[in-house]
């Protein structure tokens, strides 16, 4: 049989089972791995599979795994390498010994915590935490983490062995203190610590970190805009916290 023929019969469409309800709106700013950053979402079950026979159980399992497309990641052809941000963004890897998005079939997985599985309205909703994904981002799978089998001791995790450390210390300017408990109404009480956490890991382009970085970026969470820089490599100074401009949309 031939590649294309092998490919052909071994193709799939997939139906979302619903959709995930993160505080990211945009790439920049979402941690690089679930876990790194305390963020809530939701995950929102679609009505054909809300039916709670199908959630029983659920919620005797402390994490999850998620299994989606990066839905935004565009169209072009899948990358053969890849720079990954934990090699300095300049060194190349197989895309297979990545997690990029720039893969044949874009899909990403993910272990989340689960804090809830319940109905609302006749609609299943998951709470979950330490997200890593996007606002919006359909769903195609969901399963129970297992510990005996998803965490393996003596794994090698090659250029990633150990997690990512906090490498910058983030400080507030006294109007973004003033904003942050401001918006803490409206978001909840969380709010600041998951900007500390998003911000202490470095969101910028790897190559930014490499010199003298004078630029002043702005964070989306949820709809607000967060303005920050970064002062000799080792401090985050956010400036202020504001309602982020409305993204218009195709179909408004």
């Amino acid at each position: 049989m031939s590649e294309r023929s092998v490919t052909e019969s071994l193709a799939y469409e997939w139906t979302p089972i619903g959709r995930v309800h993160s505080c990211y709106p945009e790439k920049f700013g979402i941690p690089r791995q679930s876990g790194l950053v305390a963020a809530k979402a939701t995950v929102e079950i679609f009505p054909a599979f809300s039916d709670p026979a199908a959630w029983n159980g659920l919620g005797e399992f402390s994490h999850i795994w998620l299994l989606y497309p990066f839905h935004a990641a565009g169209h072009e052809a899948w990358q053969h390498s890849v720079r990954p941000p934990r090699l300095g963004g300049n060194e190349r890897v197989g895309v297979f010994a990545s997690r990029s998005p720039f893969r044949p079939n874009r899909l990403g997985l993910s272990a989340v915590e689960l804090l809830h599985v319940g109905q609302e309205s006749g609609q299943m909703i998951l709470s979950i935490r330490g997200v890593d994904i996007l606002n919006e981002t359909p769903v195609i799978d969901i399963k129970p983490y297992l510990p005996y089998a998803d965490a393996i001791a003596h794994a090698r995790g090659g250029f990633a062995h150990d997690a990512p450390r906090a490498r910058l210390q983030v400080v507030f300017t006294p109007q973004a203190e003033v904003d942050a408990e401001r918006f803490s109404a409206q978001y909840g009480a969380t709010l600041r610590e998951t900007i500390v956490q998003s911000l202490a890991l470095d969101p910028r382009p790897a190559y930014r970190t490499a010199s003298v970085d004078t630029h002043r970026y702005g964070m989306r969470l949820y709809d607000i805009d967060v303005k920050f820089h970064v002062e000799d490599e080792q401090v985050v100074v956010v400036e202020r916290i504001e309602t982020a401009p409305r993204i218009l949309k195709a179909r408004d």
